[in-house]
Protein backbone atom coordinates (compact mmCIF):
# COMPACT_ATOMS: atom_id res chain seq x y z
CA UNK A 1 0.00 0.00 0.00
CA UNK A 2 3.04 2.50 0.76
CA UNK A 3 4.44 2.57 -2.79
CA UNK A 4 0.43 2.46 -4.26
CA UNK A 5 -0.06 5.85 -2.21
CA UNK A 6 2.67 7.26 -2.82
CA UNK A 7 1.75 6.85 -6.67
CA UNK A 8 -1.83 8.28 -6.54
CA UNK A 9 -0.48 11.00 -4.61
CA UNK A 10 2.13 11.97 -7.33
CA UNK A 11 -0.57 11.10 -10.03
CA UNK A 12 -2.49 14.18 -8.14
CA UNK A 13 0.62 16.40 -8.17
CA UNK A 14 1.33 15.73 -11.45
CA UNK A 15 -2.07 17.03 -12.80
CA UNK A 16 -1.89 20.03 -10.40
CA UNK A 17 2.00 21.28 -11.54
CA UNK A 18 0.41 20.44 -15.37
CA UNK A 19 -2.50 23.14 -14.32
CA UNK A 20 0.00 25.48 -12.43
CA UNK A 21 2.71 25.45 -15.95
CA UNK A 22 -0.11 26.21 -18.56
CA UNK A 23 -1.18 29.38 -15.66
CA UNK A 24 2.14 30.30 -15.37
CA UNK A 25 2.59 29.84 -19.69
CA UNK A 26 -0.70 32.18 -19.93
CA UNK A 27 0.62 34.35 -17.31
CA UNK A 28 3.91 35.23 -18.74
CA UNK A 29 2.07 36.55 -21.80
CA UNK A 30 1.56 39.64 -19.93
CA UNK A 31 4.79 40.58 -17.90
CA UNK A 32 4.99 43.52 -20.13
CA UNK A 33 1.56 44.47 -20.53
CA UNK A 34 -0.04 47.60 -18.29
CA UNK A 35 -2.26 44.72 -16.94
CA UNK A 36 0.97 43.38 -14.50
CA UNK A 37 0.38 46.06 -12.05
CA UNK A 38 2.91 46.15 -9.21
CA UNK A 39 4.71 42.85 -11.36
CA UNK A 40 2.37 40.61 -9.71
CA UNK A 41 1.08 38.85 -13.15
CA UNK A 42 5.16 38.13 -12.95
CA UNK A 43 4.94 37.19 -8.81
CA UNK A 44 2.38 34.60 -9.48
CA UNK A 45 3.85 33.37 -12.52
CA UNK A 46 7.00 32.59 -10.74
CA UNK A 47 5.37 30.87 -7.97
CA UNK A 48 3.06 28.03 -10.55
CA UNK A 49 6.17 27.77 -12.68
CA UNK A 50 8.15 26.69 -9.34
CA UNK A 51 5.71 24.83 -8.15
CA UNK A 52 5.07 22.70 -11.78
CA UNK A 53 9.02 21.87 -11.59
CA UNK A 54 9.22 20.88 -8.43
CA UNK A 55 5.95 18.49 -8.48
CA UNK A 56 7.00 17.19 -12.28
CA UNK A 57 7.40 13.58 -12.85
CA UNK A 58 10.89 12.50 -14.23
CA UNK A 59 12.37 9.70 -15.93
CA UNK A 60 15.70 8.42 -16.44
CA UNK A 61 17.16 11.34 -17.75
CA UNK A 62 20.05 10.84 -20.75
CA UNK A 63 23.62 11.55 -20.65
CA UNK A 64 23.59 13.62 -23.92
CA UNK A 65 27.21 13.82 -24.26
CA UNK A 66 27.72 14.75 -27.77
CA UNK A 67 31.16 16.22 -28.34
CA UNK A 68 34.21 16.06 -26.88
CA UNK A 69 36.78 18.51 -27.54
CA UNK A 70 40.45 17.78 -27.72
CA UNK A 71 43.37 20.10 -28.92
CA UNK A 72 40.99 22.29 -30.54
CA UNK A 73 39.27 20.00 -32.46
CA UNK A 74 35.50 18.90 -32.06
CA UNK A 75 34.82 15.43 -31.98
CA UNK A 76 31.48 12.98 -32.14
CA UNK A 77 30.46 11.23 -29.06
CA UNK A 78 29.02 7.85 -29.63
CA UNK A 79 27.00 5.95 -26.69
CA UNK A 80 27.07 2.38 -26.78
CA UNK A 81 25.61 -0.05 -24.19
CA UNK A 82 27.86 -2.91 -24.40
CA UNK A 83 26.91 -5.20 -22.00
CA UNK A 84 23.91 -6.13 -20.44
CA UNK A 85 22.72 -7.82 -17.44
CA UNK A 86 19.22 -8.11 -15.56
CA UNK A 87 20.11 -5.03 -13.17
CA UNK A 88 22.35 -2.99 -15.06
CA UNK A 89 24.33 -2.17 -18.70
CA UNK A 90 28.04 -1.09 -19.44
CA UNK A 91 28.04 1.99 -21.20
CA UNK A 92 30.47 2.80 -23.33
CA UNK A 93 31.64 6.40 -24.76
CA UNK A 94 33.50 6.09 -27.62
CA UNK A 95 35.09 8.89 -30.18
CA UNK A 96 37.82 8.85 -32.82
CA UNK A 97 41.07 7.85 -30.98
CA UNK A 98 39.73 7.41 -27.71
CA UNK A 99 40.39 3.55 -28.12
CA UNK A 100 44.28 4.21 -27.32
CA UNK A 101 43.36 5.59 -24.06
CA UNK A 102 43.78 4.33 -20.53
CA UNK A 103 40.79 2.53 -19.83
CA UNK A 104 38.29 3.71 -17.13
CA UNK A 105 35.27 1.87 -15.36
CA UNK A 106 33.28 4.41 -13.26
CA UNK A 107 31.37 2.66 -10.73
CA UNK A 108 28.02 5.14 -10.54
CA UNK A 109 26.23 4.77 -7.23
CA UNK A 110 23.23 2.59 -6.80
CA UNK A 111 22.04 4.75 -4.18
CA UNK A 112 18.54 5.42 -5.13
CA UNK A 113 19.67 8.04 -8.40
CA UNK A 114 20.33 7.28 -12.01
CA UNK A 115 24.03 7.02 -13.04
CA UNK A 116 23.56 10.46 -15.49
CA UNK A 117 24.23 11.76 -11.59
CA UNK A 118 27.76 11.33 -12.65
CA UNK A 119 27.57 13.24 -16.00
CA UNK A 120 29.69 16.08 -15.13
CA UNK A 121 32.46 13.56 -13.87
CA UNK A 122 31.89 11.39 -17.28
CA UNK A 123 32.28 14.69 -19.34
CA UNK A 124 35.37 15.94 -17.70
CA UNK A 125 37.25 12.78 -17.79
CA UNK A 126 36.51 11.56 -21.50
CA UNK A 127 39.21 13.93 -23.26
CA UNK A 128 41.48 11.93 -21.52
CA UNK A 129 40.43 8.42 -21.48
CA UNK A 130 38.53 5.65 -23.07
CA UNK A 131 35.51 5.86 -20.68
CA UNK A 132 33.01 2.87 -19.23
CA UNK A 133 30.60 3.65 -16.70
CA UNK A 134 28.05 1.03 -14.64
CA UNK A 135 24.23 1.93 -15.97
CA UNK A 136 22.02 0.53 -13.19
CA UNK A 137 18.23 -0.11 -13.76
CA UNK A 138 15.28 1.16 -11.36
CA UNK A 139 14.67 -2.11 -9.45
CA UNK A 140 10.95 -1.81 -9.92
CA UNK A 141 11.08 -2.13 -14.10
CA UNK A 142 13.13 -5.24 -13.51
CA UNK A 143 10.84 -8.82 -13.54
CA UNK A 144 11.34 -11.26 -10.87
CA UNK A 145 12.94 -13.23 -13.33
CA UNK A 146 15.75 -11.44 -13.65
CA UNK A 147 16.44 -13.08 -9.87
CA UNK A 148 17.93 -10.75 -6.69
CA UNK A 149 20.83 -8.44 -6.28
CA UNK A 150 22.79 -7.75 -3.58
CA UNK A 151 26.10 -6.31 -2.03
CA UNK A 152 27.79 -9.40 -3.65
CA UNK A 153 25.54 -9.10 -6.92
CA UNK A 154 27.39 -5.63 -7.39
CA UNK A 155 30.69 -7.25 -6.74
CA UNK A 156 30.08 -9.79 -9.38
CA UNK A 157 29.21 -7.04 -11.82
CA UNK A 158 32.54 -5.20 -11.66
CA UNK A 159 34.45 -8.24 -11.77
CA UNK A 160 32.91 -9.17 -15.09
CA UNK A 161 32.50 -6.25 -16.14
CA UNK A 162 36.48 -5.59 -16.05
CA UNK A 163 36.55 -9.21 -17.98
CA UNK A 164 34.83 -8.27 -20.62
CA UNK A 165 36.83 -4.55 -20.87
CA UNK A 166 39.97 -6.81 -21.08
CA UNK A 167 43.67 -5.82 -20.95
CA UNK A 168 45.12 -2.86 -21.40
CA UNK A 169 48.82 -3.38 -23.96
CA UNK A 170 50.62 -4.12 -20.63
CA UNK A 171 47.99 -7.10 -19.89
CA UNK A 172 46.44 -5.62 -16.75
CA UNK A 173 42.43 -4.39 -16.14
CA UNK A 174 40.85 -0.72 -16.72
CA UNK A 175 41.47 1.23 -14.03
CA UNK A 176 38.42 1.91 -11.79
CA UNK A 177 37.19 5.32 -10.46
CA UNK A 178 33.98 4.63 -7.60
CA UNK A 179 32.01 7.73 -6.33
CA UNK A 180 30.10 7.54 -2.89
CA UNK A 181 28.57 3.82 -2.23
CA UNK A 182 29.98 1.85 -5.02
CA UNK A 183 33.96 2.28 -3.34
CA UNK A 184 33.04 -0.61 -0.76
CA UNK A 185 32.17 -3.06 -3.74
CA UNK A 186 34.68 -1.79 -6.20
CA UNK A 187 37.03 -2.11 -3.01
CA UNK A 188 36.22 -5.51 -2.04
CA UNK A 189 36.12 -6.22 -6.21
CA UNK A 190 39.93 -4.65 -5.83
CA UNK A 191 40.86 -7.20 -2.95
CA UNK A 192 39.81 -10.53 -4.37
CA UNK A 193 40.83 -9.85 -7.58
CA UNK A 194 44.07 -9.31 -5.77
CA UNK A 195 43.91 -12.55 -3.69
CA UNK A 196 43.20 -14.39 -6.94
CA UNK A 197 46.34 -12.82 -8.89
CA UNK A 198 43.19 -12.35 -11.69
CA UNK A 199 45.07 -11.16 -14.70
CA UNK A 200 42.84 -7.94 -15.24
CA UNK A 201 42.65 -6.75 -11.81
CA UNK A 202 42.69 -2.79 -11.73
CA UNK A 203 45.85 -1.15 -12.23
CA UNK A 204 44.46 1.67 -10.13
CA UNK A 205 41.64 2.44 -7.75
CA UNK A 206 40.14 5.56 -7.18
CA UNK A 207 37.39 6.37 -4.35
CA UNK A 208 35.86 8.93 -4.14
CA UNK A 209 34.01 10.37 -0.83
CA UNK A 210 32.89 6.92 -0.45
CA UNK A 211 31.90 4.98 3.30
CA UNK A 212 35.01 2.47 3.33
CA UNK A 213 34.92 2.88 7.51
CA UNK A 214 31.90 4.88 8.53
CA UNK A 215 33.24 4.87 12.30
CA UNK A 216 35.54 7.62 11.28
CA UNK A 217 33.53 11.58 11.51
CA UNK A 218 29.97 9.69 11.51
CA UNK A 219 27.75 12.03 9.70
CA UNK A 220 23.59 12.24 9.74
CA UNK A 221 23.63 9.68 7.00
CA UNK A 222 25.45 7.68 9.13
CA UNK A 223 23.44 8.04 12.39
CA UNK A 224 20.39 7.60 11.16
CA UNK A 225 21.84 3.77 9.89
CA UNK A 226 22.68 3.14 13.33
CA UNK A 227 19.81 4.61 15.47
CA UNK A 228 17.76 1.94 14.45
CA UNK A 229 18.10 -2.31 14.52
CA UNK A 230 18.11 -3.84 11.53
CA UNK A 231 15.12 -4.85 11.88
CA UNK A 232 12.91 -1.18 11.66
CA UNK A 233 14.52 -0.94 8.28
CA UNK A 234 13.38 -4.51 6.76
CA UNK A 235 9.04 -3.46 8.42
CA UNK A 236 9.44 0.32 7.53
CA UNK A 237 11.19 1.52 4.44
CA UNK A 238 10.86 -1.89 2.06
CA UNK A 239 7.91 -1.65 -0.29
CA UNK A 240 6.52 -4.16 -2.63
CA UNK A 241 6.52 -2.97 -6.49
CA UNK A 242 2.78 -2.98 -7.22
CA UNK A 243 1.52 -4.63 -10.35
CA UNK A 244 1.73 -2.05 -12.87
CA UNK A 245 5.48 -2.16 -12.98
CA UNK A 246 7.32 -4.28 -14.68
CA UNK A 247 8.91 -5.75 -11.39
CA UNK A 248 5.50 -6.67 -9.94
CA UNK A 249 5.51 -7.81 -6.65
CA UNK A 250 9.88 -7.16 -6.00
CA UNK A 251 10.85 -5.99 -2.65
CA UNK A 252 12.39 -2.94 -2.94
CA UNK A 253 13.90 0.57 -0.96
CA UNK A 254 11.97 3.38 -3.38
CA UNK A 255 14.05 5.76 -4.59
CA UNK A 256 11.64 8.64 -3.31
CA UNK A 257 12.26 8.04 0.16
CA UNK A 258 15.77 7.94 -0.29
CA UNK A 259 15.58 11.47 -2.04
CA UNK A 260 12.70 12.32 0.60
CA UNK A 261 15.61 11.78 3.12
CA UNK A 262 18.39 13.57 1.75
CA UNK A 263 15.90 16.25 1.21
CA UNK A 264 15.18 17.00 4.57
CA UNK A 265 19.29 16.64 5.70
CA UNK A 266 19.42 19.96 3.49
CA UNK A 267 16.31 21.45 3.80
CA UNK A 268 17.01 25.03 4.35
CA UNK A 269 19.91 24.81 1.51
CA UNK A 270 17.08 23.75 -0.95
CA UNK A 271 14.54 25.87 0.99
CA UNK A 272 17.10 28.76 -0.42
CA UNK A 273 17.62 27.25 -4.02
CA UNK A 274 14.21 27.25 -4.58
CA UNK A 275 13.82 30.49 -3.44
CA UNK A 276 16.27 31.83 -5.57
CA UNK A 277 14.68 30.18 -8.55
CA UNK A 278 11.84 32.04 -7.93
CA UNK A 279 13.70 35.31 -7.37
CA UNK A 280 15.50 34.78 -10.93
CA UNK A 281 12.20 34.16 -12.79
CA UNK A 282 10.02 37.12 -11.32
CA UNK A 283 13.75 38.93 -12.22
CA UNK A 284 13.22 37.45 -15.73
CA UNK A 285 16.90 35.71 -15.09
CA UNK A 286 15.81 32.49 -16.99
CA UNK A 287 19.48 31.56 -17.68
CA UNK A 288 20.30 31.22 -13.79
CA UNK A 289 16.41 29.89 -12.98
CA UNK A 290 17.30 26.85 -15.43
CA UNK A 291 20.54 26.22 -14.05
CA UNK A 292 18.39 25.31 -10.80
CA UNK A 293 16.04 23.69 -12.61
CA UNK A 294 18.77 21.42 -14.82
CA UNK A 295 20.10 20.18 -10.95
CA UNK A 296 16.69 19.34 -9.58
CA UNK A 297 15.72 17.78 -12.45
CA UNK A 298 18.86 15.45 -12.57
CA UNK A 299 18.65 15.47 -8.43
CA UNK A 300 14.73 14.43 -8.52
CA UNK A 301 15.02 11.75 -10.90
CA UNK A 302 15.26 8.84 -8.66
CA UNK A 303 15.08 4.61 -8.98
CA UNK A 304 14.74 2.08 -6.29
CA UNK A 305 16.82 -0.42 -5.08
CA UNK A 306 16.29 -4.24 -4.38
CA UNK A 307 15.57 -4.65 -0.61
CA UNK A 308 18.23 -7.18 -0.36
CA UNK A 309 20.67 -4.95 -1.64
CA UNK A 310 19.79 -1.85 0.87
CA UNK A 311 19.43 -4.19 3.69
CA UNK A 312 22.53 -5.78 3.36
CA UNK A 313 24.22 -1.72 2.65
CA UNK A 314 23.18 -0.86 5.95
CA UNK A 315 24.16 -4.28 7.76
CA UNK A 316 27.26 -4.56 6.11
CA UNK A 317 28.70 -1.39 5.35
CA UNK A 318 26.66 1.61 8.22
CA UNK A 319 25.97 -0.97 11.23
CA UNK A 320 28.64 -3.67 11.12
CA UNK A 321 31.67 -2.35 9.65
CA UNK A 322 32.60 -5.88 8.35
CA UNK A 323 35.08 -4.71 5.17
CA UNK A 324 37.23 -2.40 7.45
CA UNK A 325 37.20 -5.19 10.00
CA UNK A 326 38.44 -7.99 7.82
CA UNK A 327 34.98 -9.97 8.24
CA UNK A 328 33.39 -9.03 4.52
CA UNK A 329 32.01 -12.39 3.89
CA UNK A 330 31.89 -12.34 0.04
CA UNK A 331 30.81 -15.71 -1.89
CA UNK A 332 31.78 -18.01 1.70
CA UNK A 333 35.23 -16.34 1.46
CA UNK A 334 36.52 -13.72 4.05
CA UNK A 335 37.32 -10.52 1.65
CA UNK A 336 40.82 -9.93 2.73
CA UNK A 337 42.06 -5.61 2.28
CA UNK A 338 45.84 -7.00 2.56
CA UNK A 339 45.37 -9.01 -0.27
CA UNK A 340 45.65 -5.59 -2.37
CA UNK A 341 49.64 -5.27 -3.35
CA UNK A 342 49.87 -3.90 -6.67
CA UNK A 343 46.60 -1.70 -7.64
CA UNK A 344 47.27 2.05 -6.58
CA UNK A 345 44.51 3.42 -4.37
CA UNK A 346 43.81 7.10 -4.30
CA UNK A 347 41.30 8.14 -1.40
CA UNK A 348 39.27 11.83 -2.12
CA UNK A 349 37.27 13.52 0.30
CA UNK A 350 35.65 16.42 0.25
CA UNK A 351 36.08 19.37 3.55
CA UNK A 352 32.53 20.19 4.18
CA UNK A 353 31.15 16.69 2.81
CA UNK A 354 28.17 15.84 5.28
CA UNK A 355 27.25 12.47 3.64
CA UNK A 356 30.55 10.08 3.63
CA UNK A 357 32.77 12.19 6.63
CA UNK A 358 36.36 13.18 6.76
CA UNK A 359 38.68 9.64 7.11
CA UNK A 360 35.98 7.14 5.93
CA UNK A 361 37.21 7.11 2.65
CA UNK A 362 41.36 7.51 3.55
CA UNK A 363 40.60 4.03 5.72
CA UNK A 364 40.74 2.32 2.39
CA UNK A 365 44.78 3.28 2.61
CA UNK A 366 44.66 2.25 6.51
CA UNK A 367 43.53 -1.08 5.61
CA UNK A 368 45.46 -1.52 2.41
CA UNK A 369 48.23 -3.17 4.49
CA UNK A 370 49.93 -5.15 1.43
CA UNK A 371 50.26 -2.24 -0.33
CA UNK A 372 53.91 0.02 -0.67
CA UNK A 373 52.90 3.72 -0.04
CA UNK A 374 54.05 4.85 -2.93
CA UNK A 375 51.46 3.06 -4.20
CA UNK A 376 48.84 4.62 -1.73
CA UNK A 377 48.02 8.69 -2.27
CA UNK A 378 45.06 11.10 -0.09
CA UNK A 379 43.77 14.40 -1.38
CA UNK A 380 41.60 16.16 0.97
CA UNK A 381 39.63 18.97 -1.22
CA UNK A 382 39.10 22.22 0.81
CA UNK A 383 35.55 23.61 0.97
CA UNK A 384 34.05 21.11 -1.26
CA UNK A 385 30.73 19.00 -0.68
CA UNK A 386 29.75 15.24 -1.24
CA UNK A 387 28.28 16.26 -4.72
CA UNK A 388 31.37 19.05 -5.64
CA UNK A 389 33.94 16.11 -5.44
CA UNK A 390 32.66 14.83 -8.79
CA UNK A 391 30.78 17.41 -10.08
CA UNK A 392 31.16 21.09 -10.96
CA UNK A 393 33.60 23.57 -11.28
CA UNK A 394 36.06 22.22 -8.47
CA UNK A 395 35.79 18.76 -9.43
CA UNK A 396 36.67 20.02 -13.40
CA UNK A 397 39.71 22.23 -12.43
CA UNK A 398 40.94 20.98 -9.62
CA UNK A 399 39.96 17.39 -8.18
CA UNK A 400 40.47 16.04 -12.11
CA UNK A 401 44.12 16.81 -12.84
CA UNK A 402 44.84 14.70 -9.50
CA UNK A 403 42.94 11.66 -10.89
CA UNK A 404 44.10 11.81 -14.11
CA UNK A 405 47.84 12.14 -13.35
CA UNK A 406 47.42 9.48 -10.15
CA UNK A 407 46.31 7.06 -13.52
CA UNK A 408 48.86 8.57 -15.85
CA UNK A 409 51.51 7.99 -13.43
CA UNK A 410 50.25 4.03 -12.95
CA UNK A 411 49.48 3.26 -16.26
CA UNK A 412 52.01 0.55 -16.77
Amino acid sequence: MLYTGYDIQRGFLASAGWIAQKQADFLNNFTNSPLNYGNLTSVTASALDVFAHSVMPRGKPAFDLKVVEIDGKHLPVEEHNVARKPFGQLKHFTYEGSESKPKLLICAPMSGHFATLLRGTVERMLPTHDVYITDWKDARDVPLTGGGFDLESYIDYLIEWLEFIGPDAGGRGAHMLAVCQPSVPAYAAAAIMSANKHPLRPRTLTMMGGPIDTREAPTAVNDHATRRPHDWFVHNVIATVPPYYKGAGRRVYPGWLQLSGFMSMNLGNHMISHWSMFSNLVEGDGESADRHKDFYDEYRAVCDMTAEFYLQTVDTVFQRHLLPKGEFNYRGKLVDPGAIDDIALLAIEGERDDISGIGQTKAALTIATGLPDAMKQYHMAPEVGHYGIFNGSKWREKIAPIVEDWILSHNG
